[in-house]
């Protein structure tokens, strides 16, 4: 592996985060208003709650954004911080779709239809219809889908880049050795926990670790930690959203980050302690990225449900992380974190906006009542 196998996965990476970028902001966009009130409606049942979570993420392909919408709409006093268990749990089940459709990077076949099913092939026919979309439709929505499916080419196109500048590292047997190092499952969460941290990205890391496991030198003895610490680095968008505002919008954050350490804790106990105890052959054998895709899901979904019964408890415990003043305020202003879901933002932009009126008709009747009755 050479300086210019370095750069083609930095350019690559850079490829892969500006497609997930374009893409998650084009589908807010087509999202629409709407957005805002139909989650206002639906959280009281938990089980509604889950699936417009998965509903969601799945729409805006960004769990993160998820969960720093969700801040956002906390802060403003549009919900509490425990309205957003069961969407932040959807969202984490919602997130595992991307990864499902870059393991489709390793299809390997001689058929065509086969062949077509591989994102480096059919993506390049999404460009093109989106190229057209965007040059002659007058309509913006069209416009904006036409974006959605530029995003997803130059994404896929990114991970293709980075597969292929991953391929001399399976001819380096320091690189084998230096793999190993991710036997040890604190490691790997830690590994996989700093990176999608540093990237600010579960996708865009996953999809990584996708790419090196086409190399044939990643076990999923080496994997599956990796993928749980992916799991936990992505609530690092959400923590940094979570500063400056109030502390009921705190625990948002803090409730997300304690659900995957959880999780991470729970399936590190399982599967390595039963892999003390049966030696699964199967953890030192190569995974490949529907592998990956499998885990990540399994992961997210068990996780989900282990832990949906336990709201309460889990709740409680975030409430003595992060203690706040049972006081509420007389008027919330707009959370600046909203302006990153433009129709969300507008919709209680135009909410407070009747709310401002409410106030300043019962401040002026306060006045003229004083001409009748002075005190």
């Amino acid at each position: 592996m050479d300086v210019f196998n370095i750069i083609a996965l930095l350019g690559g990476l850079a490829f892969f985060l500006y497609g997930m970028h374009m893409l998650s902001s084009s589908l807010e966009r087509t999202a629409g208003a709407r957005l805002e009130h139909t989650i206002q409606r639906m959280t009281s049942n938990q089980a509604v709650g889950l699936i417009l979570g998965a509903g969601i993420t799945i729409a805006i392909q960004s769990s993160s954004a998820l969960t720093v919408m969700l801040v956002g709409m906390v802060n403003s006093g549009i919900m509490h911080a425990a309205d957003t268990f069961s969407l932040i749990m959807g969202g984490n089940i919602g997130t595992t779709l991307t990864a499902w459709i870059t393991s489709l990077a390793g299809l390997e076949s001689d058929s065509t239809i086969l062949r077509l099913l591989k994102p480096e092939n059919f993506s390049l026919l999404f460009a093109f219809i989106g190229s057209l979309m965007i040059m002659f439709c007058k309509k913006q929505k069209q416009k904006d889908l036409g974006e959605v499916l530029i995003g997803f080419a130059v994404l896929m196109y990114g991970m293709k880049i980075m597969s292929d500048s991953m391929k001399p590292l399976q001819e380096i047997p320091e690189f084998s050795q230096f793999l190993n190092l991710f036997r040890n499952p604190i490691v790997g969460v830690l590994v996989g926990t700093i990176f999608t941290g540093l990237i600010q990205s579960s996708a865009a890391s996953v999809a990584i670790l996708q790419a090196l496991s086409l190399t044939g030198v990643l076990t999923w003895g080496m994997a599956l930690p990796i993928v749980m610490g992916q799991n936990i680095g992505t609530c690092a968008t959400a923590m940094l959203a979570s500063i400056g505002v109030s502390r009921e919008a705190r625990r948002v954050p803090v409730l997300h980050v304690l659900i995957k350490i959880l999780g991470t804790v729970i399936f590190l106990i399982i599967v390595y302690g039963l892999d003390a105890i049966f030696k699964f052959p199967i953890m030192d054998h190569a995974i490949n990225p529907v592998g990956i895709a499998v885990s990540h899901t399994i992961f997210n979904v068990l996780n989900t449900f282990i832990l949906m019964p336990f709201k309460n408890q889990i709740m409680a415990l975030v409430k003595k992380i992060v203690p706040v003043k049972e006081t509420q305020p007389v008027f919330t202003p707009l959370d600046p974190h909203l302006l990153q879901v433009p129709p969300v933002a507008v919709s209680e932009a135009m909410n407070l906006t009747r709310r401002m009126a409410d106030v300043a008709q019962d401040s002026l009747s306060s006045a003229l009542s004083l001409l009748d009755n002075y005190d």
